[in-house]
């Protein structure tokens, strides 16, 4: 087998064990958030409002992640659940803020630390080295992945 061949090998076997170990994460801690009636993208939008305070709501999509429509739906049944309100920006009435309720940082007080304790108990496999040099190659591996998408979205708008 050649070099290419050696390394398109690897680079598919790096792929499948990193993302069976990502599965086999998500798994576990879906499980976790599920015990409290919530769904990721609920526990995401609620994470972000408990750790950075009120966010507008055409933000919190890119933040975790999440289209506009599962936004929508997420933080309709989210104030449904009296976990956050909208508040409108004083300044620009165009802005919708979504605020953290009582309620909502009350759940979050009692289920986050669990939800952290839970995700340290999954990584200890891991010495604290290991999780230092593997946080800086993901975050490379992520950002050239997003390069590489925008440069083909750039050539395909430029023909």
């Amino acid at each position: 087998m050649n070099q290419s061949g050696e390394d398109s090998n690897l680079s598919l076997k790096t792929f499948v064990v990193l993302s069976k170990a990502y599965h086999s994460l998500e798994k576990h801690l879906l499980q976790d958030m599920k015990n409290h009636g919530l769904n990721p993208n609920a526990f995401a939008v609620l994470e972000l409002l408990y750790h950075k305070g009120r966010q507008p709501i055409q933000h919190i999509g890119k933040r975790i992640l999440i289209t506009s429509g599962s936004m929508t739906y997420v933080i309709d049944k989210l104030e449904k659940q009296e976990l956050l309100i909208r508040e409108r920006c004083p300044e620009d009435r165009r802005v919708i803020y979504a605020v953290i309720t009582e309620k909502g940082r009350n759940l979050m007080d009692d289920i986050f630390p669990k939800h952290a304790a839970r995700i340290h108990e999954l990584f200890s496999t891991l010495s604290d080295e290991e999780k230092e040099q593997m946080i800086p190659m993901l975050k490379r591996l992520g950002r050239n992945i997003d390069d590489s998408t925008q440069e083909v979205i750039r050539s395909k708008t430029d023909d």
